[in-house]
Formats: structure tokens, sequence, C-alpha cells
């Protein structure tokens, strides 16, 4: 006798339901568990590159810098296209690579840009600053808060920000924390020209002075029969007024650099940019999350770190939060799951109605069981709950329920043309069985091009395929081994039906349907321009047509 997966899944009852128990089980641990994000994760395939020479035109930052540059990254393998924009003194350029580039690559491809600009950097004319090299700019800030005090200096709120930074990189969860709106700090030195002039002292004469005394120089060591003794002149400077008492020769004359100066500390001027929350000046901190980790714990988390790093701040500090993703996971993902409820009920509700409530009950069950392996299989392979794979278990559900019904459908027919229950359930893998199987595989098939497509988008959403993939695999095993056990458990005793299958499906309707079925398979042209026209109602190139056609 041939292999029958039903008739085992009947006959084995004690294993099946245990198999049922666990799946549900282990579903339900993986629902909880699965990470939840707003969107996909896709990769940047993009770097900037930033080169600055003081004094150079736009002509000469293209020419000089710019374009030596771009042809050093045009030997990069998945080189697409490098956008360039030059002002005086200043050359911004953004490389990116093909959208091809397998998402594996792209570090590769990055490291390779950073050595080839390093190796050109040499090359390029004296006091070019760069080139410098930012492919990290697409973090996402999961969450942003404000640290601000009223008449706090800056530099005591950015070290309060430094301390906290600390505490949250130790929550789970957190990749990195980047602080925003840190003023640094400069001393200036602040002279009249017409005052050098007077004592014959010029700018650069102090600029001199100034290297010299703060610069570092090894000054020897000591050798003895015990310790090495390192040798340091002390003249570095460790604070504004020793800058003050820094000697400058005029005239033959030594001077103090603060009789011929005025020195300040101050942070710079202008400033890069400046942060305000709700007007006041302000520090950011920016937690930036873990790849496919659970935004909503990490939300939790943070909120409970941040309560407890608040009761520590001195008085008059606060740390507001400014924004946070977790509130737009809860929201995203909320809306989905409340449409995947309203659909899944709608399924299962016609399901009850159209087949009976005890047909319709071990219909519906397929679902649950089916979703449960589908989060299994998802929380084994790094997917997580988003717009896309909750998309797909949508668009997916109604399919889950097609081969259960032909599944028990089939044990109904069989059980009423006379046949036991427990051959009507094994007459679900010998004759639906394949063609249940090569009808999911070709309706998967038409996912393909989403699930395989060598793109950005097809990063972004290609878990369309493997969601709706993983889900209909999982519904016809679920119909071959599981609704036939859950049949010969709920279904009714079913008197046959006399006159046996004839009796059956002579009915008007049917003869109807066979019909137009039949007369469709002989007129197999006819079929296809009649689809073929509905199909192109809406186009555009058949506009002009009459509306009378389309009656």
């Amino acid at each position: 006798m041939s292999f029958n997966l039903s008739a085992l899944a009947v006959r084995e009852r004690a294993v099946t339901l245990f198999f049922i128990l666990l799946m549900v089980a282990a579903g339900a641990y993986a629902f909880v568990n699965l990470g939840r994000a707003e969107d996909p994760k896709f990769t940047i395939k993009n770097l900037t590159v930033t080169a600055v020479w003081p004094g150079a035109t736009a002509r000469e930052m293209q020419a000089l810098v710019a374009e030596p540059l771009e042809k050093r990254l045009q030997e990069l393998a998945w080189y697409d296209r490098v956008d360039t924009t030059t002002r005086p003194g200043l050359a911004l350029m953004t490389l990116a690579l093909k959208d091809s580039t397998p998402p594996k690559d792209v570090q590769e491809e990055f490291y390779q840009a950073r050595k080839k600009l390093g190796d050109e950097a040499r090359n390029l004319p004296p006091g070019v600053f760069g080139p410098f090299v930012n492919d990290e700019y697409s973090d996402v800030s999961f969450a942003l808060y404000a640290l601000k005090a009223d008449g706090m200096p800056m530099r005591e709120l950015a070290r309060h920000a430094e301390v906290i930074r600390q505490d949250l990189l130790h929550v789970p969860g957190v990749k990195k924390i980047n602080i925003l709106g840190e003023r640094p700090e400069q001393i200036f030195v602040e002279f009249s020209y017409r005052k050098l002039a007077t004592l014959g002292v010029s700018a650069q004469d102090i600029v001199a002075a100034l290297q010299r005394q703060n610069s570092v120089t090894p000054a020897g060591s000591v050798d003895t029969r015990g310790p090495h003794v390192i040798l340091r002149i002390d003249g570095a400077y460790d604070s504004v007024a020793s800058i003050a008492d820094t000697p400058i020769a005029a005239q033959g004359r030594m001077l103090k650099l603060s009789d011929i100066a005025d020195i300040r500390r101050d942070y710079e001027d202008p400033p890069t940019f400046l942060l305000r929350h709700q007007g006041k000046p302000a520090i950011m901190l920016a937690a930036v999350m873990q790849e496919g980790w659970n935004g909503l714990a990490l939300g939790t988390a943070l909120e409970d770190k941040t309560a407890a790093i608040a009761t520590t701040l001195p008085l008059g500090m606060t740390l507001a939060k400014v924004t946070d993703q977790a509130v737009n996971i809860t929201h995203a993902v909320g809306e989905f799951m409340m449409k995947f409820a309203m659909a899944l009920g709608v399924v299962l509700l016609v399901s009850l109605v159209s087949l009976g409530w005890r047909v319709g009950i071990v219909v519906a069950a397929a679902v649950p069981l089916t979703l449960a392996v589908v989060f299994l299989i998802m929380l084994e392979t790094g997917r997580f709950f988003d717009r896309i794979t909750l998309g797909a278990l949508i668009l997916a559900l109604g399919l889950l329920v097609d081969d259960a019904i032909i599944a028990i459908e089939v044990m109904v027919v069989k059980m009423e043309e006379g046949m036991d229950r427990i051959k009507a359930a094994a007459y679900a893998w010998s004759h639906t069985a394949a063609p249940m199987l090569s009808g999911t595989l070709v309706t998967i098939a038409g996912f393909l091009p989403v699930g395989f497509a060598s793109s950005t988008a097809g990063e972004y959403a290609g878990n369309i395929f493997w969601i709706v993939g993983f889900a209909l695999i999982v519904s016809w095993l679920v119909a071959v081994i599981f609704t036939p056990y859950l049949g010969v458990k709920m279904l009714p005793a079913i008197k046959p039906v006399a006159g046996g299958h004839a009796a059956i499906y002579d009915t008007p309707n049917y003869r109807r349907l066979r019909r137009l079925i039949g007369f469709a398979v002989r007129h197999k042209v006819l079929t296809c321009a009649i689809v073929a026209l509905l199909s192109c109602r809406r186009c555009p190139c058949l506009a002009g047509l009459q509306p009378a056609l389309w009656l």
C-alpha cells in the first residue's frame, strides 16, 4: 500500500493531537517574542565624501580635488554614479552603488572606497583637508531625549550628557547613543593689528609662539640601573592663564600675550548649529536600535531607564522625551493587527456560515494552526512584524483555508457516497494532495519576482514572497495532516445519499456550471480574448474606444 500521510495522521491520533497542541504553544511563544518594527530594514547603498580647500575657487575644487577622487571611485566593482557639488573651498560628493548590489557586499565596497580615497589624498594639492567619508549617516534615531537646565553652562550640560550616554548604552537593544547640539569650547585670542604694528609684532609671530609653547616634543630619557626615566618638558597649555602668560618678543623686549591681546574661553562662534527644546537651549541624546530588535521592548526599557536617570539629575536639570519610535511602531503594528483580526474574522465567519458550524470549525481551525507555524518560522529565520510581513499575512489569509476546504469537502462528499469516515479522511491525500500542492506552488510562483528582486525594493518588500510562501506551504500540510484528523473527530454522522455520486451532483445549477465550463474549454481562443478584453478595460491604449464596447 502506498504511503498516505492523511491516513497516518488519522491512525496515530494521539501523536497528531500532541503536534497540534505543540504547534499552538510554539506559535503563541513565537508571537510574543517576535520583533516589532514600523518598516523592514534595508541597506543604504550611498556614502558621502567631503573635501575642504580654503581659498580655492569652485572651478579649482572641481578640477583639482573632485575629479581625481571621482576617477578613483569609478574603479569600484559596484559603482553606479557620483553626484558632486563644488563651492568655493568645498566639494560635496555622494557615491551611489548599483541598486543590484548585494547587501552583503555593500560594506566591502565602502571599505574599498575609503581605501582608494585615502590613497588618492596624498596626490591632492597642499592645503586640502580630507577627503572625509561618512557611510553611517543613515542611522535612524529610535528615541530622542532633550537634556536642558536653565542657567547651566553648556560645558557642564555636555558632561552630564556623557554620563547619561554611558547609562543608556547599557540598555539591551541600544546600538549606540549620539549626542547632538554640543557646542565645542574654544580659546579666543583677540588682538588689534594697529597695536601690533606699533609694537613691531606680526600676527604670524603670535601664532608661531603659541605653536612652539604648546608643542609636545620628546625631551629624552635617563638610563639608570633601575627604572628607565622619561624626561618631559612642562610647558603645554593647561589653562587660559598659561596661554595669557605666553612670552612674545617685541623689538628686543619680552611681553606677555595678555599685554597685547585679550584671551578668553568661549563656545564655537558662529555655532555650526543650535538645538532648542521648547525655546530653551538643549543637548539631544539620540538612541539607535540594534538591527532585528523588538522596538516595543526597547521603548519600554528606555522609558524605565530614563525615568530612573531623571531621579538622579541635579535640581533644575530635566531629561525630556522628544520622539519615540515605539509609539509609531505601536500605532503601525496595531493598525495592521486590527486589519489582520478583521480579515481573520471575516474568513472564519464565512466558513462557519457557508459550510455549517461543524465543518466551518474544522476549516477555521486551519487558520490559527497555519499562523502558529508561520510565526515560529519567522522567529527562527530572523523576521519580525512590520508593514510588509503583516501585509503579506493579510494577503495570505484568504488563501489559507482553500486547501482545508477542499480536503474537508472531499471528505464530506465521500461520506455521502457511503464511505466510512476513516477511508474518507485518507481519500484527501490519495486524490487531492498533489493537485492542491500544484496549485499552491503556482500561487507562490506569482510572488517570485518580489522575493528574488536584486534591488533595494526587493530587499524592502521581499518578505511578501517568503511569508506568503511559508503560509501556503504550511496550509497545505495542515490540510492533508490535521484537517482529516479534525474531520474524523468533529464531523457529524453523515447519511449516505441515495444514488451515490450522480445524485449528489445532479442539480440544475451544477449542470449549468458544467455546460459553461465545457463551452469555455471548447472555445479557448474566444475565452482568452474575452479575458484579455476585460483585463484591458482600463488600459490607456483603449481609452478612445466606444463605451458601448464594454457593455
